[in-house]
C-alpha cells in the first residue's frame, strides 16, 4: 500500500520518571534494542513509511544520536513543557512537506504492529481523526477522595485508548494553533484536542499488545514479550588472521594492549572484533565484512573496529531480534590474552549492545607449530548465537 501521503510524528520528549531510575525510558535498552528505535524499524521497515520527524528532550540529543545511527532521519525537534507542545513542535517541522496524513505515536510504545499502522492510515483518510481503542472488560467504579464507590460505570461506553492517533495533517495543526492562542495547555492526546475544536473523532481496533511502558514492572513484561517472540534461533562463525609487523601494541576486543610488535590490516587489525562481526554478518545470512566495509576504500584506513561491531549490531536490531551470545577464541603464542580477558569481554558487550555475561573469550596458543607458533600473526574465531523473530 502507498503511504507517501502519511507522515509520523514520534513523541520522545518525555523523562519517564515513573519506570525508575537511569535514562529516560525511550532510550533504555529492551531486549537489546530501545523503543525508540524499535518504533522506527516498524515503521521505516514493514510499514514502508518514509516521513519520520522525531520530538525529543533538548538534553537527549547524545542519546537520540547514538540510538537511531543507521536510520536516515531529519533531525529531530525539541519537544516542549508539555506533551501537546511536543507535538506542535513536530507538526510545524513538518509543516514544508504538508502531508496529507499525519500519525502521533509515543516513543514509549514500541509494541505497535504493521497491521495497527495500517488500520490507523486507513482510519485518517476515511474519517480525517481516528484513534485506537480497545474494550474494557473489567467492571469500573467511580470512588469518593477517601476511597468509597460512588457510582459503577457503564463499561461498554467506554474504551482504552492508544497511539498511533491518525488525524488530516492541514486539520490537526490548525486545532492545536487555535489550542496555543486560546492559552489551552492540558490536553492529554491529540483527539481530547480535536474534540475540543469541534471536530468528531472516530475509533478503531486498537492492540492489547500495544502497550505503554510507563512503570519498571512494564519493562519486565516488555522483555517477556520480546523473549517469546524471539523463535527463530541462529547460529553464524567468523574468522579473522593478520600478520604481525614492528609495533608497540595490539587491539584486541577493542582493547590496546602493550606488546612488541602490532597487527598488519588496513584498519586498526582486530581480529577478534573482525571475526565477531562476520559472526554476526553470518548468522544474518548478511554478507561478510569485506562486503560492507572494503579494505580497498579508503575511508576505512585505520578505522576502529568498534564501528563494524556496532554496525552489525544494529543490523540484528534493525531486524527486531537481539544478539544472544558471542563466543570468541584468540590462537596466539603472544601476548597472553588472559590478563586482559575481562576488559575485552566488557568492552565487546558495550559496543554490541550487551551485558559482559553474553561474551565468552577463550585464548590457546598453536603449541609452536606454524605461523602462529613463530610469531608471525594471530588468528581470532568467533561464533555469534542471535534470536530473530519469526517472518
Amino acid at each position: 500500500m502507498n503511504h507517501t501521503d502519511c507522515a509520523v510524528i514520534l513523541v520522545a520528549a518525555g523523562r519517564g520518571r515513573r519506570s525508575g531510575d537511569g535514562i529516560p525510558k525511550q532510550y533504555r535498552p529492551l531486549a537489546g534494542a530501545s523503543a525508540l528505535r524499535r518504533n522506527l524499524a516498524l515503521l521505516t521497515g514493514p510499514c514502508g513509511l518514509t516521513q519520520i520527524q522525531v520530538v525529543i528532550h533538548p538534553d537527549d540529543r547524545e542519546l537520540y544520536d547514538d540510538d537511531v545511527r543507521g536510520f536516515a532521519l531529519p533531525s529531530p525537534v525539541s519537544g516542549g513543557e508539555t506533551r501537546q507542545a511536543s507535538v506542535l513542535a513536530g507538526l510545524v517541522a513538518l509543516e514544508r512537506q504538508n502531508p496529507a496524513h499525519v500519525l502521533i505515536h509515543d516513543a514509549a510504545r514500541p509494541f505497535a504492529s504493521p497491521a495497527l499502522i495500517a488500520r490507523a492510515i486507513e482510519a485518517a483518510r476515511f474519517t480525517g481523526a481516528a484513534i485506537p481503542a480497545l474494550r474494557i472488560t473489567d467492571t469500573v467504579k467511580s470512588v469518593s477522595a477517601d476511597g468509597r464507590i460512588t457510582g459503577t460505570a457503564d463499561r461498554d461506553a467506554l474504551r482504552f485508548v492508544q497511539t498511533p492517533q491518525a488525524f488530516a495533517f492541514a486539520t490537526l495543526i490548525a486545532a492545536h494553533r487555535k489550542a496555543e492562542q486560546a492559552g489551552r495547555s492540558d490536553f492529554t492526546d491529540d483527539a481530547a484536542l480535536m474534540e475540543w475544536a469541534g471536530h468528531p473523532v472516530s475509533t478503531f481496533e486498537g492492540e492489547t499488545s500495544n502497550i505503554k511502558l510507563t512503570t519498571p514492572e512494564d519493562f519486565m513484561r516488555a522483555e517477556t514479550m520480546l523473549r517469546n517472540r524471539l523463535t527463530d534461533i541462529r547460529t553464524g562463525m567468523g574468522f579473522d588472521v593478520h600478520e604481525f609487523e614492528p609495533g608497540d601494541h595490539v587491539t584486541l576486543g577493542g582493547v590496546r594492549i602493550a606488546h612488541d610488535q602490532r597487527l598488519s590490516g588496513h584498519s586498526d587489525a582486530d581480529v577478534v572484533l573482525h571475526a565477531a562481526v562476520d559472526a554476526i554478518l553470518g548468522a544474518l545470512a548478511d554478507g561478510d565484512i569485506g562486503a560492507h566495509f572494503p579494505p580497498s576504500d579508503p575511508q576505512w584506513k585505520g578505522a576502529t573496529s568498534d564501528r563494524f561491531l556496532k554496525f552489525a549490531a544494529e543490523r540484528v536490531a534493525k531486524r527486531g531480534g537481539v544478539i544472544a551470545h558471542l563466543d570468541i577464541t584468540v590462537v596466539s603464542e603472544a601476548p597472553k590474552i588472559g590478563p586482559h580477558r575481562d576488559a575485552m569481554r566488557a568492552r565487546i558487550a558495550e559496543i554490541a549492545g550487551i551485558t559482559p555475561d553474553r561474551v565468552g573469550v577463550k585464548a590457546t596458543t598453536n603449541e609452536g607449530m606454524g605461523f602462529i607458533g613463530r610469531r608471525e600473526g594471530m588468528v581470532a574465531y568467533a561464533t555469534a548465537t542471535i534470536r530473530l523473530p519469526e517472518e
